[in-house]
């Protein structure tokens, strides 16, 4: 193994490491964002930070304000809301609808159904009002949540993603999002995957889920779709096959049509390109690490977990790897501290940086050999270094 100086106090090692490239994938979506959830790894991004118009796929964080309500015990189940006149008149300015009326009393349990499978417009409304007395307030504490969440491209103007010109989000925020709601929420995630649902028998034709990859045996159970004049045909879904699970964000398709087949064929890219492997074992060396002033001058550099991650199916070029550290490593050096990084670099997939603990304690030398180590430390930096 070659070692090479990059800089004072900075070494680094190569590693080398078999793999291959995936092929490219060109998605016809003007926005998208593919993230493998087991390991990690972004598998794709396209204009992916690019704040765009989100139509009903930002009703996902309608529901990730309600179901933080039900986590938090503000709400249950079976908490009802008001039905108010401005949640009525959506239903008579189009779209999609639970088909509410002022009358009406729908429970939580209602309510988030009419959000994920009927994708209500005036659901969404109802749950806004409900939890933060108006609209309006409730779009700003759900930006507010968004930013606390990582998600920096995010301005919510409304509940419904009706359109507006301020109402934006970007396919990395939403993807971020879909990940949130399935681990933070397994208890209520599996209602993404209900196909259909009838409010007291209304709007029979607005019944069923609008996600055109449930059912298709591809592993799909969720999120939701969204569509307006503006943003076209978007989709954010997750799919799960074996102990793999991937979430997407994607947007800008002309119709449901090319909406169904670019997520099917995003979902069969995922899974057939890439494949999960351990490249290092827990404890298994890597590297070695110069010690300054210790009872041994080098100490081995392992991870304190197994090395998973993706990688491309059909092998053409190698993958590489490098081993970084702020070195020589001064004395005493505890066995599992994190003392380097090793940074794998893949075609086609972002750098994995993985943090390399030391194998072993390393003590202080003697007062003699550190004594020695300086001195040669001295000579060979004011006189050069000694004839062998």
């Amino acid at each position: 193994m070659m070692l090479n100086r990059l800089r004072p106090a900075l070494i680094l090692f190569a590693v080398a490491l078999t793999t291959l490239p995936a092929r490219a994938f060109e998605t016809a979506a003007a926005a998208a964002w593919v993230y493998d959830m087991t390991t990690g790894t972004v598998l794709m991004d396209k204009n992916a930070d690019q704040p765009v118009p989100p139509a009903s796929m930002s009703k996902l964080m309608t529901i990730n304000m309600l179901f933080e309500a039900l986590k938090d015990g503000r709400v249950t189940m079976d908490t009802t809301f008001a039905v108010s006149e401005r949640a009525v008149q959506m239903t008579r300015e189009g779209g999609s609808t639970m088909m509410l009326q002022r009358e009406d009393r729908p429970s939580v349990k209602d309510l988030i159904r009419g959000i994920i499978v009927n994708s209500g417009n005036d659901a969404s409304i109802v749950v806004a009002e409900g939890l933060a007395g108006t609209e309006e307030a409730f779009a700003r504490q759900m930006t507010e949540r968004a930013r606390a969440l990582g998600m920096t491209a995010t301005n919510l103007v409304n509940s419904s993603g009706w359109p507006d010109p301020a109402h934006r989000m970007s396919m990395r925020d939403l993807g971020i999002l879909g990940k949130r709601l399935i681990e933070e929420f397994p208890e209520y995630y599996p209602i993404f995957a209900e196909t259909e649902y009838l409010y007291k028998g209304r709007s029979p034709d607005n019944r069923f889920n609008r996600n055109p990859l449930l059912g298709l045996g591809i592993g799909v159970d969720g999120l939701k779709t969204g569509h307006t004049i503006e943003a076209g045909y978007g989709l954010v879904a997750s799919a799960k096959q074996g102990d793999r699970r991937i979430v997407f964000a994607f947007s800008g398709l002309p119709s449901d049509q090319a909406r169904a087949e670019e997520g099917e064929r995003i979902v069969n890219w995922a899974f057939r390109q890439f494949s999960e492997k351990t490249v290092a074992k827990a404890g298994e060396r890597v590297a070695e690490a110069e010690v300054h002033l210790g009872d041994a001058t080098t100490v081995g550099l392992v991870p304190a977990e197994d090395i998973r991650l993706l990688v491309p199916a059909l092998a053409q070029d190698g993958l590489k790897a490098e081993v970084v550290y702020n070195g020589p490593l001064i004395a005493p050096v505890s066995k599992g501290d994190a003392v380097a990084e090793m940074i794998i670099f893949s075609p086609d997939l972002p750098d994995r940086r993985v943090a390399l603990v030391a194998e072993a304690d390393v003590g202080k030398a003697g007062f003699v050999k550190r004594l020695t180590s300086a001195a040669e430390v001295l000579y060979a930096r004011y006189l050069g270094s000694p004839a062998s």
